[in-house]
């Protein structure tokens, strides 16, 4: 898990995947991953709204694209010049602090394997990275022990607001 890095917008970099959902301001998109589906876009979507609400943010574009591996892992030596695996890469596409506006990637195939070694639920994992990318966008950071620490908590809090 990493910091936002600076970069292009998703719409003007990657081609555009297959469109799962999409509602005003958040949209889901799959890259290479054919075989993967999101079952409750439309709960994720009052959620993910719910944590930028009581974080008193607005949520203008929220891109979340779901992809395998070997996609993020491209996307981490390019843009973070991190040789290695990751579950999600967030880039922050916003101007303005009470804003909320990026691309959050996501390594399905890290995810999976994440939730088995943890012993929970693919969807409890999934969950809890897609809010870590909204945290990054809300300017939370995992650099070190103490800040990886206090982002857990703040996950967890976020994963409480879940009403599905």
């Amino acid at each position: 898990m990493s910091t936002p890095p600076v970069g292009p917008p998703h719409h003007e970099s990657f081609p555009p995947g297959e469109l799962h959902h999409e509602a005003p301001g958040i949209e889901f998109m799959v890259e290479d991953v054919p075989a993967f589906e999101l079952s409750d876009a439309e709960e994720l979507i009052g959620w993910i709204e719910r944590v930028a609400r009581v974080h008193e943010h607005r949520i203008v574009q929220l891109t979340y694209i779901f992809c395998s591996d070997d996609y993020l892992h491209r996307l981490n030596v390019e843009y973070l010049d991190h040789d290695t695996l990751t579950d999600v890469i967030t880039f922050d596409n916003s101007d303005d602090a009470d804003i909320l506006e990026g691309d959050i990637f996501i390594s399905v195939e890290r995810v999976r394997e994440n939730a088995q070694d943890l012993g929970i639920p693919f969807r409890d994992e999934l969950h809890r990275v897609m809010i870590h990318g909204v945290l990054h966008l809300l300017g939370y950071h995992d650099k070190d022990l103490l800040s990886q620490t206090a982002m857990r908590k703040k996950e967890d809090d976020c994963l409480s607001l879940r009403t599905f």
